[in-house]
C-alpha cells in the first residue's frame, strides 16, 4: 500500500540489525505490510548515531496487519536459528518473537493493528478491534513524536500526525483531542511530564491546560506505573525539568505532595533558591547513571519546611533544626507509597538522614573510623554519600565543584582504609565464644555489650585490636559493670556447647 504521509529517510544508515530484516522480509514474503513503531524510531531519529551499538539495547517494536495466529504460524525454527513466540497480550495483538543465534537471545514484540473501544479504568481499552489499516493504528497513540512508522526495506518514514515536525521543534503534542488522549488512559500526563525531561522538550500548551481536568483519572493509575515513570524521569539530564511539569499541572500534589511545602520557602544566604528549587537541582547534579542517589538529592531537605515550622513555633526563628531526621521518615513514607523496594527505601532515606555530616580537620582518627562505622551499619557507600553532598553544595546555587575541605576529608578516609582498622566487631581479634570462656560467662546481651565496647576503645586506638589488651578491656567493662567473673548457674561446659556467631 502507498502512503501519502510518508518521506524517505534512511533511519539505519545501512546498519539495520540483522533480526529486524529477517522478520520484516518473513511478514513481507508472505504478503503483510510490517513496520518499525514506537520510541525505537523516536529515538534513532532524535539521536542520529549510526554506530551499530547504539542499537543493542534499544526496544524493537513492530506492527503489523497480520493476526496474532498468522504471526506465531510464521516463526519457527529456521537452521541454526532457534525462533520462539510468546503470545504475550493475544487480547491485544501483541505477541513476542524470540530469536536465539550463537547462544544470544533477542526479543521483538510484534502487535497487530488495531482500534482501541472505551477506556473504562483510566488506564487499558475494555476492547480492542483489530484492524487492517496503518493510518488507524498509529491514530490510537499517546503523542505524536510517538506516532510514527518505519519501513526498514523501503526505507519510508510514515508520519500522518507530523511528528517529525514536533520531533524537530521539540514540542510534545497528543495526537488528536489532549482531553480525549488523557480520559482514555491516565499514566499519558505523567508520561509526558518524563518525555519533557527525557527528551529536553516541551510540552504543548493545549495538552498542559486540559492536565488539571484528569487528575480522577491519574488518580486510577496503579502507583507501580508511576514508580516506573518516576525512575525513567531520574535518569534524565534534568529531571528537574518533568518535575516542574508536574507541578504546574497538579500531578505533584497526588503523587508526591511533601516536595510542595518547600516551594516558595526561603533559606538562608548560602541559598539561592527555596527548598523546592534546591531540591530539584541537587538531583539534576547527581550523575544519571545512578538514579537511587538521585532520588535522595530530590529529598535532601523535604523535612525542611517541617523542621522549619516546628522551629518558628517554638520561638527559635527561620532554623531547620533536625530537618534530617524529619526527612529520613518523609523519605520512607513517600517511597513506599510509590511501591519502592525495601531495598532502595532502606539505602534512599539514610542517604537523606546521613546527608548532613560536617567535617572539620579537627576530627579525630577515631572521630573518621566512627563515620565510616556509621555508613558501614547503614549499608551506605561512600561515594554515594559524597556524590550526594556535591550536589547538595553545587544545588545551592552559590558554590560550584568539590569543596577543598571535603577532598582532604576523602583523602584521611582512604588512608584509614588503607590501613585496614577495624570498623566493625567481626574485625575484632576476639569472638564472643572467647569472652564467654575466658570469663566464665553465659549466652546472652552481655557478650555483644563487651564486643561493643570493645570495638569503641579500637575505634580511637587501632593498636589496641589484639587479644591480650581485647582481654584487658573486656575486665574493664565487667568491672565498670559489677559484673562477676565467677561463673553463673549456667556451668561452663554448657556455655561452650552455645557458641554466639558475632
Amino acid at each position: 500500500m502507498v502512503y501519502s504521509d510518508s518521506f524517505s529517510f534512511d533511519l539505519f544508515h545501512d546498519q539495520i540489525p540483522e533480526n529486524l530484516v529477517f522478520i520484516t522480509e518473513k511478514l513481507k514474503s508472505e504478503g503483510f505490510e510490517a513496520f518499525l513503531v514506537g520510541g525505537a524510531v523516536r529515538d534513532i531519529i532524535l539521536d542520529g548515531n549510526t554506530e551499530k551499538n547504539f542499537y543493542s539495547d534499544m526496544e524493537f517494536d513492530l506492527t503489523t496487519n497480520a493476526t496474532p495466529e498468522q504471526v506465531i504460524s510464521l516463526f519457527r525454527k529456521n537452521g541454526r536459528v532457534k525462533i520462539f513466540t510468546i503470545p504475550t497480550g493475544l487480547l491485544h495483538g501483541t505477541v513476542s518473537v524470540i530469536i536465539v543465534k550463537d547462544k544470544i537471545s533477542s526479543s521483538y514484540e510484534i502487535t497487530t493493528y488495531r482500534i482501541d473501544s472505551a477506556y473504562k479504568d483510566g488506564r487499558h481499552p475494555s476492547s480492542v478491534k483489530f484492524s487492517s489499516s496503518l493510518i488507524e493504528d498509529l491514530a490510537r497513540r499517546d503523542f505524536t513524536i510517538n506516532a510514527l512508522a518505519y519501513d526498514i526495506q523501503e526505507k519510508l518514514i510514515i508520519d500522518p500526525f507530523h511528528g517529525l515536525g514536533d520531533l524537530k521543534r521539540g514540542i510534545i503534542k497528543t495526537v488528536g483531542n489532549p482531553l480525549s488522549r488523557f480520559l482514555e488512559d491516565g499514566l499519558r500526563p505523567v508520561r509526558a511530564c518524563r518525555f519533557a525531561a527525557q527528551l529536553d522538550f516541551r510540552i504543548d500548551s493545549a495538552a498542559i491546560d486540559v492536565i488539571p481536568e484528569v487528575l480522577d483519572t491519574v488518580r486510577q493509575v496503579s502507583l507501580e506505573r508511576i514508580h516506573d515513570e518516576i525512575m525513567k524521569m531520574m535518569q534524565a539530564e534534568k529531571p528537574s525539568l518533568g518535575i516542574e511539569y508536574l507541578r504546574i499541572t497538579g500531578l505533584l500534589e497526588i503523587f508526591i505532595p511533601e516536595l510542595l511545602e518547600g516551594y516558595q520557602l526561603n533559606q538562608n544566604e548560602f541559598h539561592r533558591f527555596d527548598v523546592y528549587y534546591h531540591n530539584l537541582y541537587t538531583c539534576d547534579a547527581v550523575n544519571s547513571e545512578k538514579p537511587q542517589i538521585r532520588l535522595a538529592a530530590l529529598f535532601h531537605d523535604i523535612g525542611k519546611p517541617r523542621a522549619q515550622y516546628y522551629a518558628s513555633t517554638n520561638g527559635n526563628g527561620n532554623v531547620f533544626y533536625n530537618h534530617e531526621v524529619i526527612g529520613e521518615k518523609l523519605t520512607e513514607k513517600i517511597l513506599k507509597r510509590l511501591k519502592f523496594s525495601n531495598s532502595d527505601i532502606k539505602k534512599i532515606k539514610k542517604l537523606v538522614k546521613l546527608h548532613m555530616f560536617y567535617y572539620t580537620e579537627e576530627w579525630s582518627d577515631g572521630a573518621v573510623r566512627r563515620f565510616l562505622k556509621k555508613l558501614k551499619d547503614d549499608s551506605i557507600d561512600l561515594d554515594d554519600l559524597f556524590e550526594l553532598r556535591k550536589a547538595d553544595r553545587l544545588g545551592s546555587g552559590m558554590r560550584s565543584g568539590d569543596a577543598e575541605i571535603i577532598e582532604k576529608f576523602k583523602k584521611r578516609i582512604r588512608a584509614i582504609i588503607n590501613e585496614d582498622n577495624a570498623l566493625k566487631v567481626t574485625d575484632l581479634d576476639i569472638n564472643g565464644n572467647e569472652i564467654m570462656k575466658r570469663f566464665n560467662l553465659s549466652p546472652s546481651r552481655v557478650i555483644g555489650e563487651i564486643l561493643e565496647y570493645m570495638l569503641q576503645k579500637v575505634l580511637d586506638n587501632p593498636d589496641l585490636n589484639k587479644k591480650d589488651k581485647l582481654y584487658l578491656i573486656g575486665e574493664e567493662f565487667l568491672k565498670n559493670r559489677n559484673i562477676s567473673l565467677i561463673e553463673d548457674h549456667h556451668s561452663k561446659n554448657q556455655s561452650d556447647e552455645l557458641p554466639i556467631l558475632i
